[in-house]
């Protein structure tokens, strides 16, 4: 199984290839739309990665996917300056658990 990485940054694109993952680089929100549509057809690719900012673009999407199919696995990822929303979603749920 391969990774994929959909990247609207040129900085997490370029360092997830050196690590030895094959993504794309794009910034309209249609062209990431048809990579993300693209890399579901190809059966090789076992773990998606989306940057935050790309993921925003087409969140929808996204949530549809996760839901209807069991694999590939999505997972969302930081560029390189950090998430952008106030807190990553597993922080905000270890404070509401613990009470915070």
């Amino acid at each position: 199984m391969k990774s994929y990485l959909i990247s609207e940054n040129r900085d997490s694109f370029l360092g997830m290839q050196l690590a030895g993952i094959e993504g794309t680089y794009l910034k309209s929100k249609d062209d990431i739309e048809a990579a993300f549509k693209e890399a579901l057809k190809n059966k090789d690719i076992g773990i998606i990665f989306i940057t935050e900012k790309a993921y925003m673009m087409m969140e929808e999407t996204v949530i549809e996917v996760k839901k209807k199919y069991f694999a590939p696995l999505i997972t969302v990822i930081p560029d390189r300056y950090g998430y952008q929303r106030s807190e990553g979603m597993i922080t905000r749920y270890i404070k509401e658990s613990v009470g915070l």
